[in-house]
């Protein structure tokens, strides 16, 4: 049964959506980030993530750094988004604020257009999309997009290599608390097709939008094309709603456990955005169709240049 989702007006407000993050929550020079990460995991003691990870006080001077630091990813991606004490927040906030500086970024606005990179491309946005290939989250656009499950409190499975985890483990906790002020108000799980918006935190996105793509189990049928077409219509829709907003990062919804096949969800994408950018002219800059893997690539480039071109 289709229910109405719930609208950005019912719930901008209660995640502070429109004010800018970052105020009081730099890195401090002082601090090494092996240091913050001892220390957060010490706060984090008395969590029960950490007691299913096996963490208990000072425990976390048996590892080295880098297994030190995932260690503590494991406990923050497993951890309900309960609200954190004021003291364990400044700690992450400060380590992940460093890990943003420390990280490459890439410039959305500084990426050739796909007409730029395939000039004899038939497809009729080419010049307003960019075709990149990247890590999401080091992409400086004003919002990403994540490809979410129904519960929309991004992925619990530690070092789980979606691109849920991936966003909400740059981001940072306070991403996942304001997907569950988001939930406790819809009180149902967000639908196939739909998207809500959050503030990125510490990703260089100023804004997520996540959305819930179809599942395919066996072959693609009309319902999934349809499905897969209205997620990439809701977060264009509700970028649309976000004054300043002007460039929007689609990772590949629903291509990866989701088990769209690659080709065909491309050509998904193609057209869907093109279709949108035709109906709202001048109301986003730039859409970056972001790929990671080759294969993912592969399937765009096939989609723009062979015979099965976006109309």
């Amino acid at each position: 049964m289709y229910v109405t989702p719930l609208p950005l007006a019912a719930y901008r407000a209660a995640i502070d959506l429109d004010e800018p993050f970052g105020a009081g929550t730099g890195p401090d020079p002082d601090e090494r980030p092996a240091d913050l990460v001892r220390e957060a995991l010490d706060l984090l003691a008395d969590d029960w993530a950490s007691a299913r990870a096996g963490l208990r006080h000072g425990a976390a001077d048996r590892f080295d750094d880098a297994d030190a630091r995932q260690l503590l990813r494991t406990v923050l991606t497993g951890r309900d988004p309960d609200p954190l004490p004021t003291r364990t927040t400044r700690v992450l906030d400060a380590l992940l604020a460093g890990e943003r500086l420390a990280r490459d970024t890439t410039d959305a606005a500084s990426l050739p257009t796909v007409r730029d990179m395939l000039p004899r491309t038939a497809y009729r946005a080419a010049g307003r999309t960019v075709l990149w290939q990247g890590d999401l989250t080091t992409l400086r656009a004003d919002a990403v997009v994540n490809a979410a499950n129904n519960a929309l409190l991004g992925c619990f499975a530690p070092m789980h290599p979606c691109i849920d985890n991936a966003l909400h483990a740059a981001a940072g906790p306070r991403m996942r608390a304001d997907c569950h002020t988001i939930m406790s108000l819809q009180v149902y799980a967000e639908q196939i097709g739909t998207a809500k918006i959050t503030r990125g935190y510490h990703l260089p996105a100023r804004y997520v939008l996540h959305t819930v793509g179809p599942i395919v189990e066996d072959s693609v049928l009309p319902r999934h094309q349809r499905a897969l077409a209205a997620s990439y219509r809701a977060c264009l829709d509700l970028a649309a709603e976000v004054g300043g907003l002007r460039s929007v990062a689609f990772c590949g919804i629903s291509t990866g456990v989701f088990g769209y096949p690659k080709a065909p969800a491309a050509r998904i994408a193609l057209n869907t955005v093109a279709d949108w950018l035709d109906l709202h002219p001048g109301r986003l800059d730039r859409v970056i169709f972001n790929v990671y893997a080759d294969d993912d690539r592969a399937a765009y480039v096939q989609a723009l240049t062979e015979g099965n071109q976006p109309r």
